[in-house]
């Protein structure tokens, strides 16, 4: 750390990471503007960028003309004060160094260094007789810094107009990112210059149910970048507490990111009370792309877990009632019968059944029968409460009770059932974005869970919010997720919310966040398909906060089969399919095809079967954002190892070492591999399956097909496992 002074007072710091890799320095230029930049092995990663916040006007006295006269604001009375960006002096810098080793609750690794050496700057407003602080934290894979607000008498209650964080960039890098926007992250992730991204923002922003854009160069985060001298940058988000998410807005003639938040119905893009803290912004750098992808600053920037008991919350590998809908092959609705229903009021009994509910008695058993024989956790079932039948795009507050069944769902009876055979239902709370109906009824439908033995709930945030005016990722939002997770934990019940706010780590606060979607999962294969490099980018991107219910194990890619009048293609391979449970890491895992699919490719299916939910350790072999990744995985509490492939529409030769097994012990090494014909668009159900005996010596070169992949399973084994299979 190096201290310059001027005429006596600080003016400038100079912050170096542990290994001493990266450079933060810190400033004040101009009229008293906080200033940073970051160097990575000499190397501008963010050149000298602003810091700040620009409040909203508190209101002026109302005056009137006459009792009878129009009322009228006195602007003469407006609070002129509102720049937290400028005339700052520095009061007071506080450095330190921290470092120790926990253990999450359930993660990649069985333990995560939270290593870092931190800048505190202390920076008084005199004019306005305000003080903030900025906290820097710098580890040898990236910097995060917050701003912090004390408790003071000239700063208590106050508005965010905008947040005027920079990130400037140091040239006109690669970028893999999706459209800047307030209601969804459900977009096809676009590869360009930062330069282009202007030009191309028309085409990459596609139809979604509820969406609501802001700029031509917005776009959102976890941001990946790639510098033409070879540094990886990813700018993103962690702790993401009664604050409003951030997209980033491009200067796109200077490079220069600048944080956008999302406003809410009137159009403020926080209500604060201090003492309060933003988020964490977040900068990952590296010149080697693993070591994104094994970063852990999203998560050690977030605070310890909060829970006293954690011993309920489980990994869970679960089947379910789902893809048969999101296909068009059944429903979610009971009946066609009825154009509107009225919860309480419409008569189910005198409804003729459509015939294609999947969420009956009868079919869900089979779907338990089938988790039972094959060692599944739970099965979710979607559909099962009545209202489905005009749940959406009617602005509908009174949507969903989450307790109430249709008539051929016997909730007791599948409970009982379920139990009998070892399995547990998964819950199903689709909100319609009615989120004031579901607060209403949350404590009731947890109840109803614990009652009748749910442990875990998929919820879902479909549409345009109620109250109506707010956004998915507004201040009012976050802390209704939050709200719901705090609420899921006193029931005991694991959370995996979809639409919701992408993660920035809450999960090592809250662990039974044990899931989100918040990206563009599988269910759009039957939408029109993804683009094939979309799992390369995702660890990249989505992935940097937090684990995504991806819902990967396709088996039958041409979607036709299941409706005939749905010709969407799942744009992979099926050896990719299985690949993606290792690669796109999560506690919750979906095998999302049908079991009959399933029982077609019994031979592949064993590797779903036997692969793990939660690890011990986990190595990244090699990695290019929307090119590849392969990384293996040790399961939890054993000597087994999982490794996982995904590639783009290119296809990509992986070689490497086995080198992370233990010295001197053999293991039986089942390759799920693409056969040299397959293809993801025109031969997606070739492969091959081999078993050979591997050391941690032994060498593999194995080629992915175009939009392909492959997986293994690496299984500790003694010599009579072994006798008659070949040594790699």
């Amino acid at each position: 750390m190096c201290i310059c002074l001027i005429g006596g007072i600080v003016s400038a710091q100079e912050l170096k990471s542990p290994n001493g890799n990266l450079v933060m320095k810190f400033s004040l230029q101009g009229n008293g503007v906080p200033t940073y930049s970051l160097t990575y092995k000499g190397k501008d990663v963010i050149k000298p960028s602003k810091l700040g916040l620009e409040l909203k006007r508190e209101g002026g006295a109302y005056t009137f003309d006459n009792f009878e006269g129009k009322g009228q604001i006195d602007e003469s009375t407006y609070d002129p004060k509102t720049s937290l960006y400028d005339s700052f002096s520095i009061a007071d810098t506080k450095t330190s160094t921290f470092d120790e080793t926990w253990q999450p609750v359930w993660g990649e690794t069985k333990n995560i260094r939270n290593h870092y050496n931190e800048l505190a700057v202390t920076l008084d407003q005199k004019n306005t007789d305000r003080h903030i602080i900025i906290r820097f934290r710098l580890f040898d894979d990236g910097l995060g810094f917050r701003y912090e607000f004390p408790q003071q008498k000239n700063l208590v209650y106050f508005i965010i107009k905008e947040e005027k964080t920079q990130f400037a960039m140091a040239g006109d890098h690669t970028a893999f990112w999706i459209p800047g926007d307030y209601d969804t992250q459900e977009y096809d992730y676009t590869k360009s210059k930062l330069s282009e991204i202007r030009g191309l923002m028309k085409e990459a922003y596609t139809v979604n149910s509820s969406q609501t854009a802001f700029s031509p160069t917005g776009v959102q985060t976890a941001l990946m970048m790639k510098s033409d001298d070879g540094l990886y940058i990813n700018l993103h988000e962690a702790a993401l507490v009664d604050y409003s998410l951030m997209n980033l807005n491009l200067d796109d003639k200077n490079m220069i990111f600048e944080s956008w938040l999302t406003p809410d119905a009137q159009g403020n893009k926080g209500h604060l009370q201090a003492p309060c803290l933003s988020p964490w912004r977040t900068v990952i750098v590296s010149d080697d792309a693993r070591d994104i992808l094994a970063s852990d600053i999203t998560l050690n920037l977030n605070e310890p877990c909060k829970l006293e008991d954690v011993s309920w919350i489980k990994p869970v590998k679960y089947i379910g009632v789902w893809w048969e809908m999101i296909t068009g092959k059944s429903t979610w609705a009971y009946t066609d019968d009825f154009p509107s229903v009225k919860l309480g009021e419409t008569d189910y009994s005198k409804a003729k059944p459509n015939g294609k509910h999947a969420a009956n008695t009868a079919h869900v058993k089979e779907y338990i029968d089938f988790a039972a024989k094959h060692g599944f956790d739970q099965v979710l079932v979607e559909g099962w409460n009545v209202g489905w039948e005009d749940w959406f795009g009617n602005s509908k507050d009174y949507v969903f009770d989450f307790v109430t069944p249709y008539p051929d769902f016997n909730v007791a009876e599948l409970r009982d059932y379920a139990k009998s055979k070892g399995v547990k239902i998964m819950m199903h709370h689709e909100t319609s974005s009615s989120v004031r109906n579901y607060e209403r009824h949350m404590d009731a439908a947890y109840k109803f869970m614990a009652e009748n033995g749910y442990n875990s709930v998929k919820s879902g945030y479909v549409g345009d919010i109620i109250p109506r005016g707010e956004h998915h990722y507004g201040q009012w939002m976050n802390n209704h997720y939050l709200y719901a997770l705090k609420k899921a934990a006193d029931y005991k019940i694991m959370l995996n919310a979809h639409e919701a706010s992408r993660p920035t780590g809450l999960s090592r606060t809250y662990p039974n966040l044990i899931g989100n979607e918040s990206a563009r999962g599988t269910e759009y294969e039957a939408f029109g398909g993804n683009k094939p490099f979309h799992t390369t980018i995702l660890p990249f991107t989505r992935q940097i906060g937090g684990p995504m219910d991806y819902t990967p194990g396709i088996f039958v890619m041409d979607i036709a089969e299941l409706n005939p009048n749905n010709h969407s293609h799942v744009n992979s391979t099926l050896a990719r399919q299985l690949a993606l449970y290792v690669t796109m890491y999560s506690p919750l895992q979906m095998a999302a095809d049908l079991p009959e699919h399933y029982n077609r490719f019994l031979d592949a299916f064993q590797f779903i079967k036997d692969v793990a939910v939660d690890w011990d350790d986990s190595k990244y072999i090699e990695a290019e954002p929307g090119s590849y990744v392969t990384v293996a995985r040790k399961a939890k509490g054993t000597n087994n190892w999982f490794i996982g492939n995904t590639s783009s529409e290119e296809g990509h030769t992986s070689t490497f070492t086995f080198d992370f097994l233990d010295p001197g012990k053999e293991y039986i090494a089942t390759i799920y591999a693409d056969a040299k014909d397959a293809n993801y668009k025109t031969n997606t159900q070739a492969y091959t399956i081999r078993k050979v005996v591997v050391t941690n010596k032994s060498k593999l070169t194995q080629v992915a097909a175009p939009g392909g992949g492959f997986a293994i399973s690496v299984i500790e084994a003694d010599k009579a496992a072994t006798k008659g299979l070949k040594k790699l």
